[in-house]
């Protein structure tokens, strides 16, 4: 075991006590006010009991051997120097509900190193997405908000960058109203469009800080802008993403998809039930992904309710959605 991580069994059988031999990690391994071993309570349905760097687990026998497992490993994490957060015991929470498919909690090859931010896999989909992201040229992601398919595209971007696999960074959204009018909103159109691309730029200053971004703006070595200025346009050496891609039309997904040049990766994102195009225009990215599900080289990674990782209400809240949209389909096929 890491560090000589010691297990003792509590009298009765339905309990186990952990001994981990530093102090400091032990603190760091429990989380601030012991908000990881309360994670792990709520969801294996076991009682966790801290006193200093030991560690009393109560509750059925199968979640006890889960647990000594889950925080053994994240203990050798520290160990090696390591970062143990929030994101990354749920990714070990997911490993053990779904041993087949989970996310390794020390899989080195699943995590993304920014400059200021260590961006690991929250569930098994999204460490699915990293490997597509690093493997194909053109990845689609589809589902719905919070899923990370957005942020971890555009990690995985100034990865490419940093690492010099490219030389710029392109992101863009189609600038489509969701019931509001740009007109009415004040300044030039760049100021008209900024708030609608605000998340790109937040995701770039989590990443690479201030200052970088802005340095990198200055040098042309990353952009951000509407869809309408990628017309006419062939990018290479790049890496370009397509953000709210669902608000394309048929014709400008076209015009998108044909921009992609030699050494580039493409990454189109969206969800396929937040459309806001007019009612009479079909989305591009429904369209895209009947047209080319079968052309070779393109990957498509599909999220749902499952791989939300905001507040678990986001997570109730799209299942909701995703078992209406069930109901509402089947009743339309028995009426048909």
């Amino acid at each position: 075991m890491p560090g000589g991580v010691g297990v003792e069994p509590v009298d009765g059988g339905e309990g186990l006590t952990l001994t981990f031999p530093d102090n400091r990690l032990t603190v760091l391994l429990f989380g601030a006010f012991d908000a990881h071993l309360h994670r792990l309570e709520a969801r294996l349905g076991i009682a966790c009991y801290p006193v200093g760097n030991r560690v009393t687990l109560m509750g059925p026998p199968e979640m006890l051997e889960r647990a000594r497992g889950l925080l053994t490993v994240l203990y050798g994490a520290l160990e090696m120097g390591q970062r143990v957060d929030e994101a990354r015991v749920e990714a070990g929470i997911l490993a053990l509900e779904r041993p087949e498919d989970g996310p390794d909690p020390l899989d080195e090859a699943a995590v993304l190193k920014t400059p200021l931010r260590e961006i690991r896999p929250r569930t098994p989909r999204q460490a699915d997405y990293i490997r597509e992201l690093t493997r194909r040229p053109l990845v689609f992601a589809i589902g719905p908000a919070g899923t990370g398919k957005t942020y971890l595209a555009v990690a995985a971007a100034v990865l490419d960058f940093i690492e010099g696999r490219v030389g710029r960074i392109v992101l863009t959204r189609p600038a489509v109203e969701a019931g509001e009018h740009l007109g009415f909103l004040p300044g030039d159109l760049q100021d008209k469009v900024d708030p609608y691309l605000r998340p790109l730029y937040d995701a770039l200053y989590d990443m690479l800080g201030y200052e970088k971004v802005e340095r990198m703006l200055g040098r042309n070595q990353l952009e951000i802008a509407p869809l309408a200025y990628m017309r006419g346009r062939t990018l290479a050496e790049a890496t370009i993403i397509l953000d709210e891609a669902q608000n394309t039309t048929i014709e400008q997904m076209k015009m998108f998809l044909t921009r992609l040049g030699e050494g580039s990766r493409v990454v189109v994102s969206g969800d396929v039930t937040q459309v806001d195009l007019p009612s009479n225009r079909r989305s591009g990215l429904s369209h895209a992904l009947e047209v080319l599900k079968r052309v070779e080289g393109i990957s498509f990674v599909w999220f749902t309710h499952r791989d939300v990782v905001r507040h678990p209400l986001v997570k109730r809240i799209v299942q909701a959605y995703e078992e209406a949209a069930t109901r509402e389909g089947m009743a339309a096929g028995r009426l048909a």
